[in-house]
């Protein structure tokens, strides 16, 4: 392999289960190589705070050398990453199949777990266990109270003393008709499969439709038969694991795993392409669990069947089999692809599809957000989430002429309410919108 090569990364699966990825030293061993490559390099300087808190600890540090930063401090570097992939997919030019074999992700992934073995803060816990509090506080009279406690100022400072919930952070609400109890059944439209698209779909509703945002659930049935595909809902799922993951907890991910594969090989290896609306879901079922379990045949089967909606649109489309009958013109929309979107290596879908909507300008920013999941809620990381955000804020302002209204859009919804937030008196002048929401109201449906 030489450097500048052409050649794919390659991505190795995650050795979880071995007794080596648990040892503390050699994890630290790990760590400290890889970080010596990193501050020789300082490519990925600009993308996160995880690689300025690395090469400010080694400048500050008695050899200007990574062996001069103390092993403890390396922590401060693994608290600052919240795994997006993005050094790994779009900077780094050592990554597999590099002999240096960087995977900044995965080391960072590994030491994560092994600090979540040797005990967590009870906030993490319940930000990670996005099931049972939308259980809780999705139902109603419940929802419009635990809504009202989110909106509270007072309340607000006192879940930031109390949970280190940041009291600047705007929550996303909570529903109180959950999405999976009032989704409507499809009709009995024909199965019709495409070169590149099963002609049917199994609809995982995720965690934040479900108890969050039903209407991002029902816009993608609304969508399906408008264009004639017939669906079901996922029989019985449970969260997909990514807030787990990006806590560090291998087991929680696992038992989560053992509900979810199961139920979703079903679908897969009865011809259904499985929708997950929110990226991170699909990106847990697409790449992450199928590198921890490399050799498990129902995971690599849903691995196969998975789809984001806009990537099944657009292959769809490219089958001949997607309706082009926009009645509205959507105007001008900025449209932010989210790091989870980004690193599924399928291109920018969404970007294609709402762009060949008859009256309709897009403006794409290609660029992390910041928020990421829980890390941009929790008090500690709450100014930095911004800081990140700050370009594509301004980026996403930037609307021709100056003063249009428009609409924000992201396939990650925590995103785009982050952007919004972060926008200021510029968001005031934009309707937040899902694509998926875009894409039907330019149906007119």
């Amino acid at each position: 392999m030489r450097e500048g090569s052409l050649e794919a990364p390659t991505r190795h699966p995650l050795a979880w289960k071995g007794a080596e990825f648990w040892d503390q030293q050699k994890a630290e061993k790990e760590l400290e190589r890889i970080f010596d490559i990193c501050h020789g390099c300082r490519r990925c300087v600009s993308l996160c705070t995880a690689f300025p808190t690395l090469f400010d600890l080694v400048d500050s540090s008695a050899s200007l050398e990574v062996d001069g930063v103390k092993k403890e401090d390396y922590w401060k570097v693994v608290d600052q990453c919240y795994l997006c992939d993005l050094c790994y997919m779009t900077k780094c030019p050592y990554v597999p199949p590099h002999p240096w074999n960087v995977d900044f992700p995965h080391v960072m992934l590994r030491a994560k777990a092994i600090k979540f073995k040797k005990g967590i803060k009870f906030r993490d816990r319940l930000l990670s266990s996005t099931d049972a509090m939308g259980k809780l506080a999705a139902i109603p009279v419940v929802a419009q109270a635990v809504n009202a406690v989110n909106r509270n100022p007072l309340a607000r400072s006192a879940m930031q003393a109390v949970l280190g919930v940041h009291r600047e952070r705007e929550l996303p609400p909570y529903a109180p008709k959950k999405f999976r109890s009032a989704a409507q059944a499809a009709s009995s439209f024909a199965v019709r499969d495409g070169q590149k698209t099963p002609g049917k779909v199994a609809v995982f509703a995720t965690c934040y439709a479900n108890y969050n945002e039903p209407a991002l659930g029902h816009d993608l049935l609304a969508i399906l038969r408008h264009n004639e595909i017939p669906y079901v809902i996922v029989e019985k799922e449970a969260c997909c694991g990514m807030p787990k993951l990006e806590l560090g907890d291998l087991d929680g991910v696992d038992a989560l795993k053992k509900t979810n594969i199961p139920v979703l090989a079903e679908y897969a290896r009865s011809g259904y392409a499985i929708l997950a609306a929110v990226p991170s879901c699909a990106l847990m079922f697409k790449q992450e669990l199928p590198l921890m379990y490399p050799d498990d045949a129902d995971t690599l089967a849903v691995r196969d069947a998975v789809f984001d909606p806009f990537e099944y649109f657009v292959l769809r489309k490219k089958d001949g089999l997607l309706k082009t009958d926009f009645a509205k013109p959507l105007g001008k929309v900025s449209y932010h692809i989210p790091c989870h979107s980004r690193v599924q290596n399928m291109g920018q879908k969404t970007r294609e599809l709402l762009e060949s909507i008859p009256g309709t300008e897009v403006k794409t920013v290609e660029r992390c957000a910041g928020h990421d999941g829980t890390w941009g809620v929790k008090t500690e990381y709450f100014d930095n989430s911004m800081k990140i955000g700050r370009p594509v804020f301004r980026m996403m302002a930037e609307v021709e002429p100056a003063g249009a209204s428009f609409y924000i859009a992201s396939d990650c919804p925590i995103a785009a309410r982050h952007i919004k937030q972060g926008m200021g008196e510029d968001g005031a002048r934009a309707e937040k919108s899902h694509p998926l929401s875009l894409l039907r109201k330019a149906y007119g449906i």
